[in-house]
C-alpha cells in the first residue's frame, strides 16, 4: 500500500482554474497537490476559444479579466515560465440597438475601472472587419488591446510554473470522495490511493457536483457542452480581423492562424446528463447554423471550408457565473461552475482565491459575491444594465 501523501492544499482539477490556483498559492510557499481525472487542461480548458477580453455586464466579472489581462500580455514577466501565446487581434462586442443604452453603461463601467474600451460607431465596425454587414448596427463596443491566447498552453504553462515552485501534479487521478473527520476536511481517496490536506478545492469543472456531493454539499451545476467549429477562409480574405462576440446574431468567430476562423453559436448548447458521457461528433445542423448566423455579418464566408470541429463541456451555473468559497464541512472550498467563460478571468481568480484562502480574504478582486449561498438568497448575480443569458 502506497503511503499516503501530504499537502496543505489539494485542488481537484487540473483546468486553468486550477492550474492557476496552484500557481498562485504555490508562489506563497503552501504546499500544493493538484488531482486531475485525465490530463492538465483536458477539459474545458482544452476547447475553450481563448478569448482575453474584459466586456462584461457585471463588475466583477470585468474586474477579474482586467487584473488577468498583463498575465497574457506579459506572460514571460509575470508568469515566466511556459507561453500562453497571447494574439492581439482586438475585441469588437455587437449588442442589438435596443439594447444600446446598456451598452453605453457598460463601456462607461469599464472604462471606469480603467479598461481599454471605447464606443466606435458602424463606419469603424466596417473598417476593422473587412466586408462586414453592419446595417443594423449603429454602435458597438471595441478593445484594442484585447485578443485570444491558447488555452492549453495557459494551463501548462501555470501548471509548469506551480510545480517549479514546489507543488506536485498528478495526472490521470480521478477523486473517489472528500474525507471528513470530526466536521473538517482531512484529504480525499481516488483510484491511485488517498491524499491527506486540510484544505480541499473543488475545481473540478463539469464534475464539480459530483465531487462537493461526496461532503452531502448540494451544489446547482449541470454539464454544459458546447461545440466550436473551424472554417477555412475564402480566397482573398485574410485572417485580420477582431474577435467579434454578435449578440444580434448569437454567433461569435475569430481569426485562428493565417487562413482559419473559428466560429461558435451561443444558442443550441447542450445541458444537463452525465458528464461522462463520450462527446459526439457536431451534427450538420449545428453547422448548418453557425453559417447561417455567420453570414448574416459577414456575407463572404458563404464560400468558406468547413474543416473541422470540437466539443467541450464544463459546469453550468443558474446565472452562468461562477461558485466560489468556503461551503460545507471546514475546509472546502469551490471554485466551479465557470459556465464557459472562465478562461480570461483564470489568472485573477487564482490569485484572488489563494489570499481568500490563505488570508481569509481576497484582495486582488473581491470574489465573495460569487457564494454558493446566493441562489437560495435569491441573489443571481446580474449587472446594473445586463444583456441577459449568453447560453441560450
Amino acid at each position: 500500500m502506497a503511503m499516503t501523501q501530504t499537502a496543505d492544499v489539494i485542488v481537484v482539477g487540473g483546468g486553468v482554474q486550477g492550474a492557476s490556483l496552484a500557481f498562485h498559492l504555490a508562489r506563497r510557499g503552501t504546499r500544493v497537490i493538484v488531482l486531475e481525472r485525465g490530463s492538465v487542461g483536458g477539459g474545458a480548458t482544452g476547447r475553450s476559444s481563448g478569448f482575453v477580453r474584459m466586456h462584461y455586464d457585471y463588475e466583477p466579472d470585468a474586474r477579474l479579466a482586467w487584473a488577468s489581462f498583463p498575465y497574457f500580455s506579459d506572460w514571460a514577466n509575470v508568469v515566466g515560465v511556459g507561453d500562453c501565446s497571447f494574439v492581439n487581434c482586438g475585441f469588437v462586442q455587437v449588442i442589438p440597438t435596443a439594447q444600446e443604452a446598456a451598452l453605453h453603461a457598460n463601456v462607461a463601467m469599464l472604462q471606469g475601472i480603467g479598461v481599454d474600451t471605447l464606443l466606435i460607431d458602424r463606419a469603424e465596425f466596417e473598417r476593422l472587419v473587412p466586408g462586414v454587414d453592419a446595417h443594423d448596427i449603429t454602435t458597438v463596443a471595441w478593445e484594442p488591446r484585447s485578443g485570444f491566447a491558447d488555452p492549453s498552453g495557459t494551463a501548462a504553462g501555470f501548471m509548469a510554473a506551480a510545480r517549479a515552485k514546489g507543488a506536485t501534479l498528478v495526472q490521470q487521478c480521478r477523486v473517489e470522495a472528500v474525507t471528513v473527520e470530526g466536521g473538517r476536511v482531512s484529504g480525499v481517496t481516488t483510484d491511485r490511493g488517498t491524499f491527506s490536506a486540510p484544505i480541499v478545492v473543488d475545481a473540478a469543472g463539469a464534475w464539480a457536483g459530483q465531487v462537493a456531493a461526496t461532503v452531502g454539499l448540494e451544489v446547482p451545476i449541470r454539464p454544459w457542452r458546447h461545440d466550436t467549429a473551424y472554417f477555412g477562409l475564402p480566397d482573398g480574405h485574410a485572417a485580420n480581423f477582431p474577435i467579434v462576440l454578435d449578440n444580434v446574431n448569437e454567433v461569435y468567430f475569430r481569426p485562428e492562424g493565417r487562413d482559419l476562423m473559428l466560429v461558435g453559436l451561443e444558442i443550441g448548447n447542450d445541458v444537463g446528463g452525465s458528464p461522462d458521457r463520450p462527446m459526439g461528433n457536431i451534427s450538420q445542423g449545428i453547422i448548418d447554423l453557425m453559417v447561417a448566423r455567420l453570414m448574416v455579418r459577414v456575407p463572404w464566408m458563404g464560400t468558406g471550408t468547413f474543416r473541422t470541429a470540437h466539443g467541450g463541456q464544463d459546469g453550468l451555473s443558474p446565472d452562468e457565473r461562477p461558485i466560489l468559497g468556503p461551503e460545507g464541512p471546514d475546509g472546502f472550498w469551490l471554485a466551479c461552475g465557470f459556465s464557459g467563460t472562465g478562461f480570461k478571468t483564470a489568472p485573477a481568480m487564482g490569485a484572488s482565491l489563494s489570499e481568500w484562502i490563505l488570508d481569509g480574504r481576497p484582495s486582488t478582486v473581491d470574489i465573495t459575491p460569487y457564494r454558493l449561498d446566493r441562489f437560495a438568497a435569491g441573489r443571481t448575480l446580474l449587472g446594473e444594465h445586463p444583456y441577459g443569458a449568453l447560453w441560450r
